[in-house]
């Protein structure tokens, strides 16, 4: 078998049909819970402001509470405030910053408290008019879930970050129906790689859920739309609401953290915040009844050009200040609605003053690019805005105004408002994603041939004489018996009997080898997992025939190479461009 046939574009992984089939069955318990939350969110909103015991989904802005509706948000928050001291605090916050901080700092386990209280917690603020949306709380609890049943199975933190992902998307597709824009959103933020082994599991758990929701949601989009193919002219308005929407996502970023440092310097236990923000919401709520809740009825309105003016700036106004504070507190919601309906609102005042393209056209594409920019996922935002309204002409558009607002919030903002949380916990999370040198490059681009052996039939005083005196050369030998490897021999092995041959020596040990066609980062993993500087590599496992030897000095030479491409630049040709004097001084034809 010649060598480059066992080199492969993607690592092999057999356990991949195992995993993918516990994400399928993940993508079903999500798409469930996504129902139960949903409708667990009807319920406490028909309880809170209508005083009926009904899962039927009734909007909190109809509510004829009048001055009461100030002390709604104020009883939900003081019940989610106890809920989390006295349950699981982990049960604070928009969910997809508590899932990432699971994956990357907790090996991928979450608790059952955090399954049953988040949801219910959640339920509880949106049903009392909290300002948040459904998805937070499903990518929480999905992602619970996906880890619970993953640690029912012995598996490793690797395996169950890949299901607990597969269960926050999967719940995401069932509330959204955009199993692809959920997919872009684990890849964007929560996998932290690119690999088959766990983007086909998260993929086969997205496609479950779309199917599985039509059970449960129907089918079609959420919102609906259609719009006219744009023109050339609106490209330039495509810059100008991509710089405003990335403009409000960074303002609404450093408002939301500046507000939860205001709480932090409150003389009270965290308990009380999100009751002191039901306050706010409260007020806002009064104002602008339509500012309550999820808003689902509210983003579809501005989407279809159904909102005045003069009241989709009192909403975007309002819905900002209470989402801010509400979220500040540290109560218990998501952030994607809000989003949406914030950057349709800015849509909507845009859309008489922006060229180019039809008025309907700007809610949707400051809508994705608010919600690229905020997240850091702008591919995310553009599949997702296309999955909420089937709209293909506003393909072209959504790309280029997500991607300049995602842009100026990449330079205005060192962080997300995902990580910023996880920031401020103690951790750093490095977010731009590239081919690791050594996954690029195999043992045999750069393993020395030139390998001096030591025979494994010498005694123990010889090879001391011979290899490791006065003149001795490298640290450790390969000891080779008819031209196979039998182990590494250092100085500090030959320590016992002197008459004792090298192969003795080795005998019943097990050599530590690399072949030729593993990469530099498998083997660079394994001199770390064993404690060695260099390994012999053998043509294959069965005969281990010595081709060469590979040391961690080896392993840099990848590194270099791409500190090349990096920062060496070069110019290979040049473009002569005649001067004015130098075409006077050319000849008449």
């Amino acid at each position: 078998m010649s060598l480059h046939s066992t080199k492969r574009d993607f690592a092999a992984n057999a356990r991949l049909p195992g995993i993918s089939a516990l994400a399928a069955v993940i993508g079903g318990v999500s798409t469930l819970a996504a129902f139960v939350l949903l409708s667990v969110i009807h319920l406490f909103t028909n309880l809170f402001f209508f005083g009926s015991f009904s899962f039927a989904d009734r909007s909190p802005a109809s509510n004829t509470l009048g001055l009461w509706v100030l002390v709604v948000p104020v009883a939900g928050g003081l019940i989610v405030g106890l809920m989390a001291r006295y349950g699981s605090e982990k049960i604070r916050g928009h969910g997809i910053p508590e899932a990432i901080e699971a994956i990357l700092f907790g090996k991928s386990r979450m608790s059952p408290k955090v399954a049953v209280l988040k949801p219910l917690s959640s339920g509880i603020v949106i049903g009392s008019g909290g300002p948040f949306g459904a998805e937070g709380p499903i990518i929480m609890t999905g992602g619970a879930l996906g880890s619970l049943i993953a640690q029912c199975v012995k598996l490793t933190s690797a395996e169950r970050k890949t299901l607990l992902v597969a269960g926050a998307a999967a719940g995401m597709t069932a509330v959204f129906g955009t199993p692809v824009a959920a997919v872009l959103l684990a890849v964007e933020l929560l996998l932290f790689e690119w690999r088959p082994r766990s983007f086909l599991p998260v993929a086969l758990a997205c496609a479950v859920a779309g199917f599985a929701r039509v059970a449960f949601f129907g089918q079609g989009p959420l919102f609906p739309l259609v719009t006219a193919p744009p023109d050339g002219l609106s490209l330039v308005s495509c810059v100008v609401a991509g710089l405003l929407s990335g403009a409000l996502a960074s303002g609404l970023s450093a408002a939301l953290y500046k507000t939860e440092d205001l709480f932090g310097r409150l003389p009270i236990h965290w308990m009380w915040w999100p009751a002191l923000g039901g306050v706010i919401v409260g007020i806002g709520g009064y104002i602008e009844p339509r500012a309550l809740g999820v808003g689902y009825d509210v983003i579809g309105d501005l989407l279809h050009g159904h909102v005045a003016l003069q009241i989709a700036v009192a909403i975007l106004a309002v819905k900002a200040v209470m989402w801010v504070v509400a979220l500040g507190s540290g109560t218990s919601g998501g952030v994607l609605a809000p989003l949406l309906m914030l950057g349709a609102g800015l849509g909507t005042v845009l859309a008489p003053v922006l060229p180019g393209g039809e008025p309907a056209l700007w809610p949707l594409v400051c809508m994705a690019a608010t919600l690229g920019a905020t997240l850091g996922a702008p591919l995310t935002a553009i599949v997702f805005a296309f999955g909420l309204t089937h709209d293909v002409n506003a393909l072209l558009p959504l790309l280029a105004a997500t991607l300049v607002a995602h842009g100026f919030a990449t330079v205005v903002m060192k962080r997300s408002i995902m990580t910023e949380k996880i920031a401020r916990r103690g951790y750093h999370i490095y977010r731009e994603y590239g081919v690791d040198p050594l996954e690029r490059h195999h043992v045999d681009e750069v393993m020395s041939t030139a390998v001096q052996t030591i025979d494994a039939g010498l005694t123990v005083g010889d090879a001391l004489v011979q290899y490791f005196g006065a003149g001795q050369t490298h640290r450790a030998y390969p000891a080779v018996r008819d031209g196979a490897v039998l182990g590494m021999v250092e100085r500090g092995m030959l320590d016992g009997d002197p008459d004792v041959t090298v192969a003795d020596l080795l005998r019943g040990r097990t050599p530590v080898v690399a072949l030729p066609h593993e990469t530099c980062r498998l083997v660079a993993t394994r001199l770390a997992v064993h404690g060695l500087e260099r390994l012999p590599v053998v043509a294959d496992n069965g005969t281990r025939r010595l081709v060469g030897i590979v040391a961690r000095s080896d392993l840099v030479k990848p590194s270099l190479a791409h500190f090349d491409e990096e920062h060496k630049r070069e110019r290979f040709r040049r473009i002569a461009v005649p001067t004015l004097a130098r075409r006077r001084r050319l000849p008449r034809a």
